[in-house]
């Protein structure tokens, strides 16, 4: 049973959370007493070869360069076509939007389960249990697999990035991919330091800022601590920050290492997209705001009077002051 792992890239450049995969899916490999094997749609800037620092021993690389635009339909079944000589095994995706739209595409073709929401390896004790989040976060649900083909969708910042020696082999794809049906126009790309589904530090605002001539702290706090910024519904819509910053039910879901919200009075609707964090830390003049319930380190205070003290404790920290 091999461990086949799809690795997504943007702009020339793999994800985070494709080496998040393939660093599970190196792994899951190990535990299971067999080899890690890449599959790679298009062209990225650097070797592929060197992806085997990450646990893979081979990589099938598709390297047409209409690969590099997304069609979920004409990668299932590129992807399908790939994996379908092994008779069985399991398929890694990252857990975001390109896998959202892939992996349950190729689990119907190979007619496998799929498991999306993974945070962890697998028991495989007794058969193949994997845990998964459910109810937005709120709990966890352990789903066993019978399949030959197994899909996994692993949630973003739910496992660590291991970095090692080695060379992966490259295996050409020369089979010819069906012609692709989605057309991109333009590409507008929204601006920032670090893309918020890929970061483990974000800091978000709310409401409690007063106004998008206040986000300078917001901005410098993120910057020091090489954090994301966000924020939540009222201030998108406000048109205090662009809507490429919202978090939350009806904005981007996230799951880093650590969410600094201030001035966010914690509505659920905001909770769940942000319950995944591994660490909040709430700063709230309200003690009564619901955020705190859910928040692991609070701090009842003043924005203003917090989040500057808390950047110069930072400077010092880094020798910057």
């Amino acid at each position: 049973m091999s461990v086949f792992i799809f690795i997504d890239h943007t702009e020339g450049h793999v994800k985070k959370s494709s080496l998040e995969a393939l660093s599970y899916g190196a792994a899951l490999a190990a535990q299971l007493g067999t080899t890690a094997e890449g599959i790679l749609l298009g062209t990225i800037a650097s070797d592929p070869a060197k992806l085997g620092g990450f646990g893979v021993k081979k990589i099938h690389h598709a390297a047409q360069e209409s690969l590099n635009t997304l069609d979920a339909q004409v990668y299932a079944r590129l992807i399908a076509d790939i994996v379908t000589p092994a008779g069985e095994g399991v398929l890694v995706f990252p857990n975001n939007v390109t896998g959202k739209a892939v992996a349950p595409r190729v689990a119907v073709r190979l007619k496998a389960g799929l498991v999306t929401g993974v945070i962890a390896l697998p028991d495989t004790a007794n058969g193949f249990v994997v845990k998964k989040t459910v109810f937005s976060g709120k709990a966890f649900a352990n789903i066993a697999l019978n399949t030959p083909f197994k899909v996994i969708g692993l949630n973003p910042n739910a496992y660590t990035v291991k970095e090692g020696e080695g060379s992966a082999q490259i295996v050409s794809v020369t089979a010819a991919s069906p012609t692709p049906k989605v057309k991109v126009m333009s590409t507008k790309t929204a601006s920032g330091e670090i893309p918020l589904t890929e970061a483990e530090l974000v800091v978000s605002g709310g409401r409690g800022l007063k106004g998008p001539e206040n986000w300078g702290m917001i901005e410098e706090l993120a910057h020091l601590l090489g954090a994301a910024t966000a924020c939540s519904r009222p201030v998108a819509d406000a048109h205090w920050r662009p809507h490429n910053e919202h978090v939350g039910q009806t904005g981007i879901a996230i799951a880093p290492n650590l969410y600094i919200a201030i001035g966010i009075s914690g509505a659920i609707q905001h909770l769940a997209g942000v319950n995944r964090s591994k660490v909040i830390v709430v700063i709230n003049k309200d003690p009564e705001a619901p955020f705190f319930k859910a928040a692991d380190y609070g701090i009842v205070g003043d924005a203003f009077d917090v989040v500057p003290k808390m950047i110069e404790a930072v400077k010092k920290l880094k020798g910057l002051a």
